[in-house]
């Protein structure tokens, strides 16, 4: 007999109570998103699914410290299957590292954010995706603004307004430019090519730095020669986690805090749910779940939606949470 998969959820909602910043749907949203993980066959036991909301307390209050708790939890565990929402603001900081390309790192809002500040990609990074086992897969739905490159996965796929879905794959262009400038140096080392080189090396390395952790703060590259393409590739991808995430936009937009059929929600969620809803068969691939957030989405938001990944995958393979 094969052994049931175990399954987990951290349910994030945050509507900033009495504050200035007041959100209306994110707590409802939780509650929807765990309807659907239910129905999926998810347990609502608490040792199986993890609410976070400002109208409860103690541990379960998304303050900072017990959302970063939260999702150590849910990746502590080999040969699980994680589901983690989040609905609430999103920010971006001054990246203070240099590495972006942006200037900027994209941030959750923790309920007690004014205090003790934002949670930023690197973080969420290291403990959501380094931290996962290699064995278990996660997938993540963000609701929130400036969500992009929340959790900096390598491989980010789009939508255009005909519906095509576009890879925009950070690798590969990193890649194409650490190829244009190696064949520029094995073309002889003219000051002038060798320039031009070394500019490109620059901005290839704002790709790799932008979304991997781990490289190398070694800036003598074009003194001590250019390293091999392979190396670079290793250090980019050698992560390779199991990790998907569903984002309500692009890193430059916002995403609304909606009302729709008399009720406040993230109209990311209830895009995402809705998309579920008519997934009768359980047999939508991801490509069609991208495809399908959009459609609703585009109705009456300008909102992007995208679909990052930790590793190059066949997007027409079904769904499966």
């Amino acid at each position: 007999m094969a052994m049931q998969i175990r399954r987990k959820a951290l349910l994030i909602g945050i509507n900033y109570f009495g504050s200035q910043h007041e959100l209306h749907g994110c707590v409802n949203d939780v509650q929807n998103v765990a309807a659907f993980l239910v129905s999926r066959g998810y347990s609502s036991s608490p040792k199986d699914m993890i609410f976070l909301t400002d109208e409860r307390s103690g541990p379960y209050y998304p303050s900072g410290h017990n959302i970063i708790a939260a999702m150590d939890w849910l990746v502590s565990e080999p040969g699980c299957c994680l589901f983690l929402h989040y609905s609430g603001h999103g920010g971006q900081v001054p990246d203070q590292s240099g590495t972006r390309a942006s200037g900027f790192n994209d941030t959750i809002v923790p309920v007690d954010f004014e205090q003790r500040g934002m949670i930023d990609s690197g973080i969420l990074h290291r403990h959501l995706v380094s931290r996962l086992p290699q064995n278990s897969t996660l997938f993540i739905v963000f609701d929130c603004c400036h969500s992009g490159s929340a959790v900096e996965l390598p491989y980010v796929y789009r939508t255009d307004e005909d519906g095509n879905v576009n890879l925009m794959d950070n690798l590969e262009a990193g890649m194409q430019l650490m190829g244009e400038a190696s064949h520029l140096i094995q073309g002889g080392f003219s000051f002038n090519n060798f320039g031009e080189a070394a500019q490109l090396l620059g901005g290839a390395k704002d790709f790799f730095r932008g979304l991997q952790h781990q490289f190398s703060d070694d800036d003598n590259d074009t003194q001590n020669g250019l390293a091999a393409q392979s190396d670079f590739a290793e250090d980019w991808s050698r992560e390779g986690k199991s990790v998907f995430m569903l984002s309500g936009c692009k890193d430059e937009q916002t995403s609304a805090d909606a009302f729709i059929m008399g009720k406040h929600v993230g109209a990311m969620s209830w895009a995402f749910l809705e998309t579920m809803k008519r997934d009768y068969q359980w047999n939508i691939s991801y490509v069609q779940l991208l495809q399908n957030t959009r459609e609703l989405l585009q109705q009456n938001y300008s909102q992007v939606p995208q679909l990052s990944c930790g590793y190059s995958f066949d997007l027409n393979r079904p769904f499966r949470v």
